[in-house]
């Protein structure tokens, strides 16, 4: 098996969220001016929302319908845009803070952002409580909400379970908590160090946490992603890694994880699932030879790609033998006092 990139499209700034219509004839993109874009990928055209968010737009889902987008920013605010139309119809304050991610429900009645900010909480420099709750889901129909949960901030990963009974987010201090929608009720819980530093070098700190979370297609594992532990946060040269939990089990349990040199080392911030199984975890690479690699089931490493980029969110196409992935490009710098374009969405083969 073999990753090819064939297309780049370009975008004013960096992609942070990306969603498609059934067919991926038509993407969106969420980037750090603050505004969603729609994007043909066959003839690379990028058509502006009339709305932005007042700081990065964080994420971004399309309703089932093809008819509504939901963004969510680090202005800590939802909006709901109109697809035909291209403008806002509803703002919803979720967060005082960043959203830092956002999913959408299988059925696309809810949808669920994270936020929270790491101020420290003791001598250990551990994490303060939020005065918020830092997990909410909203009826995507109505903007209203519909739960909300409480879990040690920073939380920077959310996911659905495939059949839309449960939503589970993950912490920068390595905790996944799993609760049922329907009642509220906490479901599961479970810890791993493995994605957490405590820098000792430069500045002493926590740093790292679990970026990315997805259900396995059947519902009965969590997978998740992010960085292994380093002495020097600052480097960003841990250990690219991702785990399997059985959250289900009367006490979660570690069944899987990726395999000693599959890897090299950078922060994953990507896992997301095609139709056959396979899953795609994807980031920004410290060392290496890829920043994007496709896994089966079992976990067995089947193809990867260095993008030459950040890769922020994965989509796949219906039949599987297409990712789009999106992408942050170096660090741009004004040139006649104007902003190169540093958004891109790579289009890559799976063959």
């Amino acid at each position: 098996m073999k990753l090819t990139k064939t297309k780049d499209l370009s975008l004013p700034a960096g992609v942070l969220g990306l969603a498609a219509n059934a067919d991926c004839s038509r993407l969106y993109a969420a980037t750090m001016d603050g505004a969603v874009y729609e994007c043909d990928p066959a003839e690379g055209a990028v058509t502006q929302f009339a709305a932005k968010h007042g700081s990065y737009a964080s994420g971004c889902a399309l309703l089932p319908d093809g008819k509504t987008i939901v963004s969510a920013g680090y202005d800590g605010w939802l909006l709901w845009h109109d697809v035909a139309s291209k403008e806002c119809f509803r703002r919803v304050l979720a967060h005082t803070f960043w959203s830092w991610q956002l999913a959408l429900s299988p059925d696309g009645s809810r949808v669920a952002s994270v936020t929270g900010q790491y101020l420290v909480g003791g001598e250990k420099y551990e994490p303060a409580s939020c005065s918020e709750p830092t997990v909410k889901v909203f009826d995507t129909q109505t903007g209203n909400l519909v739960q909300s949960f409480d879990h040690l901030p920073p939380v920077l990963s959310v996911a659905f379970s495939p059949d839309g009974k449960f939503v589970a987010a993950g912490n920068m201090m390595g905790a996944v908590h799993v609760w049922e929608l329907d009642t509220g009720k906490l479901a599961a819980k479970f810890a791993t160090s493995d994605f957490t530093s405590w820098g000792i070098i430069k500045s002493p700190h926590f740093c790292g946490g679990i970026y990315g979370l997805a259900f396995t297609p059947e519902g009965k594992s969590l997978i998740c992603c992010g960085m292994g532990q380093m002495t020097d946060p600052m480097a960003g040269n841990g250990k690219m890694t991702w785990q399997c939990w059985d959250w289900q089990a009367s006490e979660p349990q570690k069944i899987g994880q990726i395999r000693e040199g599959d890897g090299g080392a950078g922060l994953m911030e990507v896992l997301n699932y095609a139709s056959s199984g396979l899953f795609i975890m994807a980031g920004r690479q410290a060392q290496g030879t890829w920043n994007a690699a496709l896994f089966s089931d079992s976990g067995e490493l089947l193809a990867s790609l260095d993008t030459k980029s950040r890769v922020t969110r994965a989509v796949f196409s219906p039949d599987g033998q297409t990712i789009y992935l999106a992408a942050t490009i170096g660090q741009p710098h004004r040139k006649n006092g104007s902003w190169p374009d540093y958004g891109r969405v790579h289009v890559v083969d799976v063959m």
